[in-house]
């Protein structure tokens, strides 16, 4: 059996409920800073946080070219809400560059300011059992996305957790809830990859 190791990028968001979400789930991570850093991991994680401050640690990092790279050779990635900004190939008023590896256009803060956060129960296709606490914090909205993009999740009409490949993009965070079933799942998209060499 090959053991996994997830890759999250440490500058700033919420790295460490990632972390603590792994970790409960038996899988080792590393933060991820520099490009030196990608050696070895098998998937990498896009953490909520601000994404215009993550955009700048990126380029100041020279992680844009080397996580592009993987991206699009089909490392697996989980973006959540800023991080799912960060992938997309189009931002409306962008003021940043992102990897554009996500054919889905994003609209920043959507759904409002801070204190206009809210939790919402969704559905996801892959296990709809019972409803996922989506935890929206100035979420962004996909307002349109490509044809081979499946949408996982929605919440009043509008996609809100999409895939393409092995690329899993959120606008909520899911690793700000107890329940693991979106990293579960995105451990099972990790595990149908081919380990990195």
């Amino acid at each position: 059996m090959v053991m996994v190791e997830v890759g999250i990028l440490g500058f700033q968001g919420s790295v460490e409920e990632h972390e603590r979400i792994f970790q409960r789930l038996g899988v080792k991570t590393r933060r991820i800073r520099y490009a030196r850093d990608l050696e070895g991991v098998n998937a990498i994680v896009f953490p909520g946080g601000e994404s215009t401050t993550i955009g700048i640690f990126l380029q100041n990092g020279d992680l844009v070219q080397p996580l592009r790279e993987a991206l699009i050779q089909g490392m697996p990635a989980l973006a959540t809400c800023a991080g799912t900004i960060l992938l997309a190939q189009e931002i409306e008023g962008k003021h940043f560059t992102s990897l554009g590896v996500l054919p889905i256009r994003v609209r920043r803060n959507a759904y409002g300011r801070q204190r206009e956060s809210f939790v919402a129960p969704l559905t996801l296709a892959f296990d709809p059992s019972r409803p996922f606490p989506g935890v929206f914090i100035r979420a962004p909205r996909i307002e349109t996305a490509g044809p081979e993009v499946y949408f996982l999740s929605s919440f009043d009409g509008q996609p809100v957790m999409v895939q393409y490949g092995a690329i899993l993009g959120c606008t909520f965070h899911p690793e700000l809830t107890e329940d693991t079933r979106v990293h579960e799942y995105f451990l099972g998209v990790v595990s149908s990859r081919k380990p990195r060499v």
